[in-house]
């Protein structure tokens, strides 16, 4: 996962909230609450361009919670808010 470059999906919205963002796709109707700031500054900075890790360094998370964000990030493409992007 790590090695993949991701996009928020065209159809999902983010809103700001106090506990982190609520995205909804308007596609499929789900609703998903993002409870931490830093999974979405992560989510807001993928442009599907550059890779999860770069993403993850670009927005200074440390190494050793890469993991977390790879699941949640996962859970997220499962769910059809994030995409894949550019092939690199």
């Amino acid at each position: 996962m790590l090695d993949t470059c991701l996009e928020l999906d065209p159809q999902v919205a983010l809103r700001p909230e106090p506990f982190g963002a609520l995205a909804y796709h308007y596609g499929n109707r789900k609703l998903i609450f993002l409870k931490h700031p830093d999974v979405v500054s992560v989510v807001r900075r993928l442009d599907g361009t550059a890779t999860l890790a770069d993403t993850l360094r670009a927005c200074d998370i440390d190494e050793r919670r890469w993991p977390s964000f790879e699941r949640a990030l996962q859970s997220l493409t499962e769910s059809a808010m994030l995409r894949v992007g550019a092939v690199r």
